[in-house]
């Protein structure tokens, strides 16, 4: 009752028993703290739950939006020209806004991760970051964007067309 409403302590006391039936030949001489443990576990358990609920539920409703925006088609040509852009950028920059980007690691983290310096790094992600804008632009499809749809640039034509 100290750490959960009524209606969950109920649940946490039935599920701490259930466990005690199961594991009876487990339960010590002095039962208090070994149940307990087991209902600060049950308890554990239910707000992982929970918050795991709560998760998903909010993916669902962020996903009925995207599903009830009229301008998904535009959504998802942008998408689309946002990855054939990044599949055009140097292997080493993609990884840069893949680890900042997608995985969410701060610039030092994700200099390890890359192996090389914070400063390497940093100078690596803005340049990334630069080029992708330049390929992609304020355009909506691949080929408003000017991008080749069928992969990774050659290095030097793509340097020959920028000069």
């Amino acid at each position: 009752m100290r750490h959960a409403d009524p209606h969950d302590a109920q649940e946490v006391v039935a599920d701490t028993f259930l466990v005690a039936v199961r594991r009876v030949d487990d339960i010590p001489v002095d039962p208090l703290p070994w149940l307990l443990v087991v209902a600060r576990n049950v308890l554990r358990n239910q707000q992982r739950a929970a918050r795991r609920r709560r998760s998903a539920e909010s993916a669902l409703e962020r996903l009925a939006r995207v599903a009830r925006t009229d301008g998904a088609d535009e959504a998802v040509a942008q998408r689309d020209a946002m990855l054939v852009a990044l599949n055009n950028l140097e292997p080493k920059e993609r990884e840069a806004l893949l680890l900042t980007g997608w995985d969410g690691l701060a610039p030092a983290d994700a200099a390890r991760v890359a192996g090389c310096g914070k400063a390497a790094f940093k100078m690596r992600l803005s340049r990334a970051r630069r080029k992708l804008t330049a390929l992609v632009g304020g355009h909506t499809t691949v080929r408003e964007a000017g991008i080749a749809e069928d992969g990774p640039r050659n290095n030097r034509t793509a340097a020959r067309r920028t000069r």
